[in-house]
C-alpha cells in the first residue's frame, strides 16, 4: 500500500465516528429499546441493551452507579384498607394493602442522584425516595424520587444521560455543556430540565419533600383484573425548596444537612409522615389522552386521575450503623408482591433488571442475605454458592440432597396460585421505536405557568446561568424548546442569554451553588398549593 493510500484509509478511520457495541457491531438505533409494538413490553432478547447497562452497573467500585450519597430510617406503613371511598380489594390483592390499621414495617433511603457519596446535599438534583416493605408476602420495593417524572422514557438511554450529567471524563470537572448538550438533543427531557432548574431542584432536606414511584405499575385484583396505578408520597411536614443563594448559604456551613435534619428529627421523636396517594387509571393506551401513560416524562393530569390516599408511612427509628443498614440496602424495581405488577414502561422494563444486576455487583451476589435485605418471612430457594453466602435457604423438613425441582424426594414445591393471574393479551411486530405520542413540550409549559413569579425567576436565572457558558447551538436548541413550551418562558430565556452574551457572564458547572443569584424565598406549600 502506499503512503497516499494508507494516509487516505488512516483519515477514513478517524473521520468514522460511527457508534458500536463492544463487539464492533455497527449501532443503528440507540433510542429505543426493542419491544412489541411500539409501547408494547420488552424482550430477554435485547442484547445491545442488556451489554450496554449490564456493563454500565459495573463502571464503579463499590460505591452506587447513581444514588450514592444517602441517609436512611427505618419505620412502618399503615394502611387504610381503602382506595379513596372505595374498599382497596377492588383494585389489588395485595395483603400490604388490606386490612385497615395494618402496619408493615420499612426502611426508607433517601439520596441524591449523579453525585458522589460525599458530595453537599445541596447540590440541584433529583433525590431518590425508595421504601422496602417487609410484607408478610416477602419484600416489595417502591423505587423513585422526589419529582414525578424523569428526563428520557426509554432505559436505552440510561447511560447516555448519567454520563452527561457527570464530571468531565478528561478533565473530572462538572460542565453544564455537557448536561445540555444532551438534554437540548433529548427532547422529552424538557419538562424534567423546568423542574430542576425551579426550585423544586433542591427540596430543602428529606423531610419536607415529596416522593413519587415515577414509573408506571399494575395493581391486580382476586379476579385477575389490572389497572394501571401511579404512586405519590406526600410529606405531612409540607413542602420546602430552596433557592440557589439559600442553597448555597446552608453548604458554606454544612455539607451534611439533609441527613442531620432527618437524624436529628428523629432522635428527638419528631417523626416525620408521608401519607401514600395512588393515581389509578385503566389498562389501556387511551387514545382521548394527549399523551401516552407509560411515557416517565408525563405528569397524570390530576382532574382527571384523583390523587386517592391508600396510607400513610412513618419514620421512628435511626440506623444503628450506617454501612450495614443505609450502605448495604438494596432496592429494586423487579421486588413485587402478589397484587401488584409491572406495565410495559420502558424505563421500568430496564431498570428492573439494571438495579438487581447493579446490587449483585456492588454488594455480592447474596445481597439478599445481608439483613437489611431479608424478608421478615421465611425464605425457601434452591439457590447455592456465590460470594459471601453464609445462610442455607432451605425449608424446616426439607430434604438436604435435594436442591432442585421439580423432586419427589422431598424438595421444594410450587406455591398455590391464591388468585387468577393476571394475562394481558400482548400483539405486534418487535421494533425499535419511540411512542407515537410524544409532545415534549406541553406539560412543560403547562408547569411553567403553574409556578409563581418567583419561581419563574428562579427557574429563568438558573438556566441563563448555566446555559450562558454552553455552546451556541446549544443555547438556540435550548430556547426553541422553552419557545415551543411556552412564549413567555422562550422569550425570557432568549433575552437573558442576549444578555448574558453581551455582559460576558460565566457560570459554575451544573450542580454548584451561586451566592450572587438571589431569588426571594423559599417555598413551604402543602397538597393544595402543589404546582404537579
Amino acid at each position: 500500500m502506499s503512503k497516499n493510500e494508507k494516509s487516505t484509509n488512516q483519515t477514513n478511520i478517524e473521520n468514522d465516528k460511527t457508534l458500536t457495541t463492544r463487539q464492533g457491531h455497527p449501532v443503528t438505533n440507540n433510542q429505543n429499546i426493542r419491544t412489541v409494538g411500539d409501547r408494547g413490553p420488552a424482550t430477554l432478547e435485547n442484547y445491545d441493551f442488556i451489554e450496554k447497562i449490564s456493563h454500565f452497573d459495573r463502571e464503579k467500585i463499590p460505591e452506587r452507579i447513581v444514588h450514592a450519597r444517602g441517609a436512611g430510617a427505618h419505620g412502618y406503613f399503615e394502611t387504610y384498607g381503602t382506595v379513596g371511598d372505595e374498599p382497596v380489594s377492588k383494585y389489588t390483592r395485595a395483603k400490604v394493602f388490606q386490612d385497615k390499621g395494618k402496619q408493615t414495617p420499612v426502611f426508607v433511603r433517601f439520596s441524591t442522584v449523579v453525585h458522589g457519596n460525599h458530595s453537599p446535599e445541596t447540590v440541584r438534583d433529583p433525590r431518590g425516595f425508595a421504601v422496602k416493605f417487609y410484607t408478610e408476602d416477602g419484600n416489595w420495593d417502591l423505587v423513585g424520587n422526589n419529582l414525578k417524572i424523569f428526563f428520557i422514557r426509554d432505559a436505552m438511554k440510561f447511560p447516555d444521560m448519567i454520563h452527561a450529567f457527570r464530571p468531565d471524563p478528561v478533565t473530572n470537572i462538572q460542565d453544564s455543556e455537557r448536561f445540555f448538550d444532551f438534554c437540548a438533543n433529548s427532547p422529552e427531557s424538557f419538562h424534567m430540565v423546568t423542574f430542576i432548574y425551579s426550585p423544586w431542584g433542591i427540596p430543602a432536606n428529606y423531610r419536607m419533600m415529596q416522593g413519587s414511584g415515577v414509573n408506571t405499575y399494575k395493581w391486580v385484583n382476586q379476579d385477575g383484573e389490572a389497572v394501571l396505578v401511579k404512586y405519590h408520597w406526600e410529606p405531612k411536614q409540607g413542602i420546602k425548596n430552596l433557592t440557589m443563594k439559600e442553597a448555597a448559604e446552608i453548604q458554606a456551613e454544612n455539607f451534611n444537612h439533609a441527613t442531620q435534619d432527618l437524624y436529628d428529627a428523629i432522635e428527638r421523636g419528631d417523626y416525620p409522615e408521608w401519607e401514600l396517594f395512588v393515581q389509578i387509571m385503566s389498562d389501556d393506551d387511551h387514545p382521548e389522552l394527549d399523551f401516552d401513560p407509560l411515557d416517565d416524562t408525563k405528569l397524570w393530569p390530576e382532574d382527571k386521575f384523583p390523587w386517592l390516599p391508600v396510607g400513610k408511612m412513618v419514620l421512628n427509628k435511626n440506623p444503628e450503623n450506617y454501612f450495614t443498614e443505609v450502605e448495604q440496602a438494596a432496592f429494586g424495581t423487579g421486588v413485587l408482591v402478589d397484587g401488584l405488577d409491572f406495565s410495559d414502561d420502558k424505563m421500568l422494563q430496564g431498570r428492573t433488571f439494571s438495579y438487581s444486576d447493579t446490587q449483585r455487583y456492588r454488594v455480592g451476589g447474596n445481597y439478599l442475605q445481608v439483613p437489611i435485605n431479608e424478608a421478615k418471612k421465611r425464605v425457601a430457594t434452591n439457590h447455592e454458592g456465590g460470594q459471601l453466602r453464609h445462610k442455607n435457604d432451605k425449608a424446616p423438613g426439607q430434604n438436604p440432597h435435594v436442591n432442585y425441582e421439580p423432586s419427589i424426594l422431598g424438595g421444594l414445591e410450587e406455591a398455590k396460585q391464591t388468585g387468577k393471574e393476571y394475562t394481558p393479551h400482548v400483539k405486534g411486530n418487535l421494533v425499535r421505536e419511540s411512542i407515537d405520542r410524544n409532545d415534549n413540550t406541553k406539560q412543560a409549559g403547562e408547569t411553567y405557568r403553574q409556578f409563581e413569579d418567583w419561581e419563574k425567576d428562579e427557574l429563568i436565572n438558573n438556566l441563563i446561568g448555566d446555559l450562558s457558558v454552553c455552546d451556541k447551538r446549544i443555547q438556540d436548541k435550548m430556547i426553541a424548546l422553552a419557545e415551543e413550551a411556552d412564549e413567555e418562558y422562550g422569550r425570557r430565556l432568549r433575552e437573558g442569554l442576549e444578555q448574558a452574551d453581551k455582559q460576558g457572564t460565566s457560570k459554575n458547572p451544573l450542580g454548584a451553588t451561586n451566592a450572587e443569584q438571589a431569588p426571594k424565598k423559599a417555598v413551604d406549600k402543602g397538597h393544595d398549593a402543589d404546582p404537579y
